[in-house]
């Protein structure tokens, strides 16, 4: 995306700045708790032995790596140089990053509600563990999500200020469209196998009934998009198909890392499962390309906003200015 003059040294706001800090602070026990493990230390672990196992170092390494990155996002949403990133380095760890924390955020209190701590007990970590891990989870997802929308705000102000249906030259508005009915095609595939594993029991009723729900919204948001369909804010439907897209995708990559590592994590799927794990890592891949490719020619275009009009004289000598001068 195209920067806005002048914004990358805007200071961040007390909002943005609370909502980082409370997204670092979430990092923090779970980073802790990873460290101690990957440095020998068992701590909450009933089964010592556990840690030995190659695989659970690796999953280990992997997930501390991730958290790692959502502490230094939330620290880039409190500096200035944050705003000079290249933006594929904010938006594709955060694509992945929001997709997997919002199902957890939403998902985990009515988990809890409806089993009650118990769904805590029995495995080889202590129940203690998973409190202080989903706790942090919960946090860090609506901490580092609110910091980046006002991050967004500050520095793609066009996305919030501009229409779904502002028109602007796309070469590849075809292929997108073609793309974005396919995937919303194959999401719904997914979103039905979804509802059909539904029915194992209370907890995969919560995780896949959201999932279903996000697959198939996300896709239907991205068709919107392409096709320019809509009355509302662009960014209303850019913020469900980024949801949707990203859970798709960082649920399939994650679920498909676990399974073909083996190791004690490696719980065993259905073959329903798998095929919705796999079938929904690549459409929401699909559908992070096009929206991709959506915003990178959406972006440098000089936008003026309808109330704007009036500024015109009826001479039409061009004299209205720009609301602003696009996406950053």
């Amino acid at each position: 995306m195209t920067e806005q003059r002048g914004t990358t040294e805007q200071r961040a706001g007390i909002g943005r700045l609370t909502a980082a800090i409370v997204a670092v602070a979430a990092t923090l026990p779970y980073l802790t708790i990873k460290t101690l493990w990957l440095t020998g230390d068992p701590v909450g672990v009933s089964d010592p032995a556990l840690m030995d196992n190659g695989q659970m170092l690796g999953m280990n390494a992997l997930t501390f790596a991730m958290e790692a990155a959502g502490l230094l996002l939330a620290l880039a949403f409190t500096m200035r140089w944050g705003m000079r990133l290249p933006a594929w380095l904010v938006l594709l760890p955060l694509w992945v990053g929001t997709g997997l924390l919002s199902v957890l955020a939403v998902t985990t209190p009515l988990i809890v509600l409806i089993g009650g701590l118990a769904i805590f007990r029995g495995g080889p970590i202590q129940s203690w563990v998973y409190m202080v891990v989903y706790g942090g989870f919960i946090t860090l997802g609506i901490a580092l999500m609110t910091a980046f929308a006002l991050y967004a705000r500050d520095r793609w102000p066009a996305v919030f200020a501009t229409p779904v249906r502002l028109p602007f030259p796309s070469a590849t508005r075809s292929f997108q469209e073609v793309v974005a009915w396919g995937a919303l095609l194959v999401a719904t595939a997914v979103g039905a196998l979804r509802v059909v594993m539904a029915f194992d029991g209370a907890v995969q009723a919560v995780q896949n009934g959201l999932k279903a729900l996000l697959a198939v919204g996300g896709a239907a948001a991205l068709v919107a998009l392409v096709r320019r369909r809509g009355n509302g804010p662009f960014w209303r439907p850019l913020a469900l198909a980024w949801l949707g897209s990203g859970s798709l995708f960082g649920w399939g990559l994650f679920s498909m890392i676990v399974r073909s590592t083996g190791g004690p994590l490696a719980y065993g799927g259905t073959g329903v499962a798998d095929f919705a794990e796999l079938f929904g890592m690549l459409t929401g891949l699909v559908m992070g390309m096009c929206g991709a490719f959506l915003l990178a020619e959406r972006s440098g275009v000089g936008h003026v906003q309808p109330g704007q009009d009036a500024l015109e004289r009826q001479d039409r000598e061009g004299d209205r200015q720009p609301a602003d001068h696009g996406h950053r």
